[in-house]
């Protein structure tokens, strides 16, 4: 049916737009350098007309956004980034996700390379200032204008002149002009070469009137530089007013190098985090060998096109997912599935592409090619759930938006207290104070405690063959304390078979001697129309049978009952007993039959012929051995299970018991199945719902958590919140403890990025000088600043050694 929509003249243009289905984008974002960008980028973003939900990740440098088109474009949006003062470029619309990834990766690793070199040149040349400022720190002690209690300087400076002295004679023999201007040459060149991004940054955030992490070390060293450059030009002047005319060249050469040491370590630890996403894009060969008149040809990849025919030979990577039409093997799926072990393959089976051809050769037609095939899929939902934030970051978000103005005024107020409160100790005092404020203070932290944790467990997640969508879902699967089954194809097999017929007494097909092929001939001739796992199994042992199937006319389906339908001129219907009373079909003679195979866990379909009840066919499907193996984990993890189905209470209790499950919810029609879950939550219980992510789409989505169960390249992938790559239950709990693993992590990341700095600016601003005379270095201050970043990438690294069985 169709409908019109009318909108009124004096409705403005917004109305007509806001009828446009969203978009979701994700854009490539440049120079974000800490969670203070990060937060300021997804404000702007936010606040764009037309934009519903904007996602900054500072570990993945892109922003995803979800907009609508009638109000705002992906250019608008770009030009909105660049406002910012960050870089941004409309992403190509013929790129793939794996190419996009590979792009990712290199570029990466670039700038992995560039921090490690900037980082090890500024060290040594910052040592090497170090060292040939102590000339003038004898002059300052000889002249009485010694740094008091030197924060700037921690060595012991007593125990090292002596040693110069004698190791490095030609130093005292500069003149004091020659060393400083020395120093002035080396700050400059260190400064204007390594640290150029930060000053640059810091420049672009102050346009755009706001502040980040660069804000503060170019403040930091910039002032170091600058008082020491004027102490450098013109000493005179401070020698004048009772002020040490010291340079500090060598502190704001190690801070660069200090920071930009823990970039460059930060950078190489974001790329672990990335790996499993890596080793997914490495799965795919380079070329492959394809069959073209007889002739095998090899192909980029990228050179396939849909029904090529490719032929694998042992040892060889599938270069894309297809159909076997011949050959044997038996194929390793585990980067991809989780299988350790090798999934024999032969004519009509499917291979996924990425996958190892082991011990046979297979030709195959190619399917699913680009953006469609399984593994580009798994690479963009991975992407995506890395990209993506889970809920407790709000609460560094928060925080990081007014994290640098608040350490400014800190800066500020430490300053002005040291002048009035400790006068004696001098104006340099005061400064190096403030200076070791601004460096140790790092909003970056708080930015990568949650979106580290997040990346690795997916990732992790990925490797184990479950696919968490996002850091919500992996949020909620935390509190997860039910978990709801269906049965078919969850718990069970997938694959029923027809175990018994019964002819019902008194039916027309009673004394024919072939009576049960003739029913089974009916039967399958309607189910043939059905998809229900169910029909599929009576429909495939006509056929092994050899029975030839009349066409069926007028085929209904009726959710949650059955069948109905005209087979050779009788109205015949298939089905549950409820589907029986329905036209009013006595049930009465096979009753006690259908309670046999109940409590034996086959399932019976009732046949009504004609108005009258001819049988039974009683059709079973085999519980896995690993689902009952999960189910006791499930349980010994303390969670509730209930086995959710259409089948009748007696066939339900049966499959229920021999799995190990203790709570049953059977005679479930498809739409009642949200009710049930409905009714767990409103228990007050936090409920997993796991099916097949087709007919279970509405209770998966009324779930907290709704994990579809998918097949090699048969993959559910857009429903539900995880799906797990194997018909196994196995990754449920795996999921749930992944989960768990994942939020204790980040409640580690974020405690310690609060504490670090909780603690650490006040001791930088001096607050334990009164008490025990503890001053802290800019120097230190920077070391411990590149640290903090650092220890919380590395404890996210944590997870990818998480024992999950």
């Amino acid at each position: 049916m169709s409908q019109t929509l009318k909108i009124e003249d004096t409705e403005d243009d917004a109305a007509a737009a806001s009828i446009v289905s969203p978009e979701r984008i994700t854009i490539p974002v440049t120079g974000m350098t800490c969670a203070a960008c990060e937060s300021f980028v997804q404000r702007t973003l936010a606040g764009q007309a037309g934009v519903q939900n904007a996602a900054v990740n500072l570990m993945l440098h892109n922003a995803t956004v979800t907009f609508d088109p009638g109000l705002t474009s992906v250019s608008a949006l770009v030009d909105t980034i660049r406002g910012t003062g960050y870089g941004a470029e409309i992403p190509a619309e013929d790129s793939s996700v794996l190419a996009e990834q590979t792009a990712h990766d290199k570029e990466q690793l670039r700038e992995y390379r560039q921090l490690r070199l900037k980082a090890g040149v500024s060290v040594t040349a910052g040592f090497f200032a170090m060292i040939l400022s102590m000339p003038l720190m004898s002059l300052s002690r000889a002249r009485g204008m010694e740094r008091i209690r030197d924060p700037l300087m921690s060595w012991n400076m007593r125990a090292l002149d002596p040693v110069l002295r004698r190791t490095l004679p030609w130093m005292y023999r500069m003149s004091e002009d020659a060393i400083r201007w020395s120093l002035f040459a080396l700050a400059t060149f260190i400064l204007a070469w390594a640290g150029r991004r930060f000053y640059t940054k810091a420049w672009s955030a102050l346009l755009h009137k706001t502040a980040d992490m660069n804000t503060l070390v170019a403040l930091g060293t910039g002032a170091a530089f600058l008082y020491s450059a004027a102490g450098t030009i013109a000493p005179g002047f401070f020698v004048a007013h009772g002020v040490a005319p010291d340079v500090y060249f060598e502190a704001a050469i190690l801070i660069i190098g200090l920071v930009l040491t823990g970039n460059a370590l930060e950078s190489r630890a974001k790329g672990q985090t990335a790996s499993a996403l890596r080793k997914l894009v490495q799965l795919q060969p380079k070329t492959a060998t394809v069959l073209r008149d007889r002739v095998e040809l090899a192909l980029p990849v990228e050179s396939i096109q849909e029904g090529d025919t490719i032929l694998v030979r042992p040892g060889e990577r599938i270069p894309t997912d297809g159909r076997v039409i011949s050959g044997k093997s038996a194929v390793n799926e585990s980067m991809l599935t989780g299988e350790s072990l090798p999934v024999d393959k032969t004519a009509e089976d499917r291979v996924i592409g990425g996958s190892l051809n082991q011990n046979g050769s297979l030709q195959y037609l190619a399917e699913n090619l680009g953006a469609g095939s399984t593994l580009a899929q798994i690479v963009r939902l991975l992407r995506e759930a890395q990209g993506s934030r889970a809920p407790i970051q709000r609460v560094a978000d928060r925080i990081s938006a007014i994290f640098v103005p608040t350490v400014l005024g800190i800066a500020i107020v430490t300053f002005s207290t040291w002048r009035v409160f400790a006068p004696h100790a001098g104006i340099m005092q005061a400064f190096a104070a403030a200076v070791t404020v601004l460096v140790i203070a790092c909003p970056c932290a708080m930015g990568l405690a949650v979106p580290t944790a997040v990346m690795v467990a997916t990732g992790r997640g990925a490797a184990l063959g479950i696919l968490i969508k996002g850091g919500e879902a992996l949020q909620r699967l935390e509190k997860i304390d039910t978990v709801v089954l269906d049965k078919t194809g969850t718990i069970t097999e997938g694959r029923p078979q027809v175990r018994d017929v019964v002819l019902a007494p008194h039916s027309s097909l009673q004394n024919m001697s072939d009576a049960e092929d003739r029913m089974l001939r009916i039967v399958a001739a309607l189910e043939h129309a059905s998809e229900h796992p169910l029909a599929e199994a009576v429909v495939r042992l006509a056929k092994e049978r050899g029975l030839n199937l009349p066409e069926a006319q007028e085929f209904e389906s009726q959710t949650g009952y059955g069948v109905v339908g005209i087979v050779e001129g009788d109205v015949t219907l298939i089905g549950n007993s409820a589907l029986m009373a329905r036209y009013s079909i006595a049930t009465d003679p096979l009753q006690t039959a259908a309670m046999r195979l109940g409590k034996d866990g086959k399932t019976p379909l009732w046949i009504a012929i004609d108005g009258k009840l001819a049988g039974i066919i009683a059709v079973a499907d085999t519980i896995k051995v690993s689902s009952m193996v999960a189910i006791r984990r499930m349980h010994a993890e303390g969670l509730r299970v209930v086995m959710l189905t259409g089948d009748n209470q007696l066939t339900a209790d049966a499959i229920a018991r021999d799995a190990g499950i203790n709570e049953v919810i059977a005679n479930v029609l498809p739409a009642g199945k949200v009710d049930a879950i409905r009714r767990l939550q409103g228990e007050g219980r936090v409920v997993a719902m796991v099916g097949d992510g087709v007919n279970d789409a509405p209770a998966l989505a009324q779930a907290d958590v709704g994990l579809t169960m998918a097949s090699g390249a048969d993959v559910a992938m857009e429903a539900g919140d995880v799906t797990l790559m194997r018909s196994d239950l196995t990754g449920v709990a795996a999921a749930i403890a992944l989960s768990r693993g994942t939020m204790r992590v980040m409640r580690q990341n974020l405690f310690w990025a609060f504490v670090y700095n909780v603690i650490g600016i006040p001791v930088a601003a001096g607050a334990l000088y009164p008490v025990c005379g503890l001053l802290l270095s800019p120097v230190l201050a920077s070391a411990a600043m590149a640290l903090s970043s650092v220890s919380v990438v590395t404890n996210s690294l944590r997870l990818r050694r998480l024992k999950l069985a």
